[in-house]
Formats: C-alpha cells, sequence, structure tokens
C-alpha cells in the first residue's frame, strides 16, 4: 500500500472509530450525559461527547495495530502449518477457545457479582453476529470460501484481545466501558477487514500511472536527445 492510501485508510478508520464510539455513547452512558441536557449545560455535553469520539479515535488505534499484526501472524501461521486447510482448523480452535474464555472467565464472574445475565448474553451476541455477518460480505466481495474463518478468527478473536487491552486499568463505570468500547473495535475491524482490497487496488494503480508516467518521460527525453 503507497503511503497516500495508507493515511486515507488510517484517517477513515479514525472517523469509523470516532463516530460510532461517540453515537453508542449517547445511549450506553446516557446517564452521564443527560443531566447536562436536562438542564441546558451544551458545553459540558459537547465537551463529554467530544472526549467519547477521542475515545473512539483511540479504539481505532489499537484495532489497526492488531490488524496489522493479525496479517503478520497470519502469513506465519500459514507459513508453519504449511497449508492454509490445517491453518484454518488451528483458528478455528482458538475461536472456540477464545469464546469459551470469555464466557467462562470473564462474563460469568461478573454475574456472580451482580450483573445481570442478559447485560453479557447481549454483548457475546453482538460480538458473534458482527463477526459472522463482516466474514459473510467478505466472503461476497472476494468470491473466496475459504476466506471465512480467517475473517470470522480475526473479528472474534483479535477483537476480543483488543477489548481486554482497552479494557485494562478501567475501574470506574468498567461495566458501561466493557459494552460501549466492543462497538468502535467490531466497526473499525470490520471496515479494515472489508476495505483494504480496495486500497491495495488503488495502491497498484497509482504505482502502475507513476511507472507509466516516468516510462514517458524517459521516451520524451530519449527522442529530445535524438
Amino acid at each position: 500500500m503507497t503511503i497516500r492510501n495508507w493515511a486515507k485508510f488510517f484517517f477513515f478508520a479514525m472517523l469509523v472509530g470516532g463516530a460510532v464510539n461517540g453515537i453508542c455513547s449517547l445511549f450506553i452512558r446516557w446517564d452521564f450525559f443527560q443531566p447536562y441536557i436536562t438542564n441546558g449545560h451544551w458545553g459540558e455535553f459537547l465537551a463529554g461527547l467530544l472526549w467519547m469520539v477521542f475515545l473512539g479515535f483511540t479504539m481505532s488505534v489499537i484495532a489497526q495495530a492488531g490488524f496489522f499484526a493479525y496479517l503478520t501472524l497470519h502469513q506465519v501461521g500459514v507459513n508453519i502449518f504449511r497449508t492454509l486447510t490445517l491453518w484454518n482448523w488451528v483458528q478455528l480452535l482458538l475461536i472456540a477457545i477464545t469464546i469459551f474464555d470469555v464466557i467462562f472467565f470473564r462474563f460469568i464472574p461478573g454475574i456472580k457479582e451482580g450483573q445481570s445475565w442478559i447485560f453479557y448474553l447481549g454483548l457475546l451476541i453482538v460480538l458473534i453476529f458482527g463477526a459472522v455477518a463482516t466474514a459473510v460480505q467478505k466472503v461476497k466481495l472476494t468470491g473466496k470460501k475459504h476466506v471465512l474463518i480467517s475473517a470470522l478468527f480475526f473479528m472474534i478473536v483479535i477483537t476480543t484481545l483488543e477489548w481486554t487491552i482497552a479494557l485494562m486499568g478501567r475501574d470506574e463505570n468498567i461495566n458501561e466501558y466493557v459494552a460501549l468500547l466492543l462497538f468502535p473495535l467490531l466497526a473499525v475491524n470490520a471496515y479494515q477487514l472489508l476495505v483494504l482490497p480496495k486500497y491495495n487496488a488503488k495502491s497498484d494503480e497509482d504505482r502502475q500511472k507513476l511507472e507509466a508516467r516516468r516510462k514517458a518521460r524517459r521516451e520524451q527525453a530519449k527522442n529530445a536527445n535524438a
């Protein structure tokens, strides 16, 4: 990918993360925003909303770092296991382990501490549904069925890892952030997975145009010296 197209990719991924987090925060953290709206404190309301948008930008950076780490991991996995088929079976195993870990070591302790099981069930449904929808769309865009498992692996395993990292050190309003931070990570990861081929193709096109211009200049210089 060329630097210009990477910059566009990075910028639009940031916008996706900021917009999704800002919108979702109005619903998930309504108890935070509601007093400002009721009392007409629009400055404080906008400051709080901008903070949530900035938090979405941060989630976007985490998601992008995770995405490029996954691209490296995927290539290493294929090289280690020799065939894509075997690597896909390994990815399926890791998906199952990740879902088990989320349910038994993250969600169930929260339920035992008094949090509603509906809360965690809803988060699990959002994670899996978002992953499946993105993976199916990836197959439709590429026409390659074998990318389904890799897309699911990225959307479930990598997103969960990023989600865990993003929540580290948060003790205040932890349950709200557990719900809030999932949405920008899912949105940015889906965006990256689906649009990266477009930017790669545009980069190839730009390089071809650049090479054509260089060739034309060389031809002009050759004719001028003839």
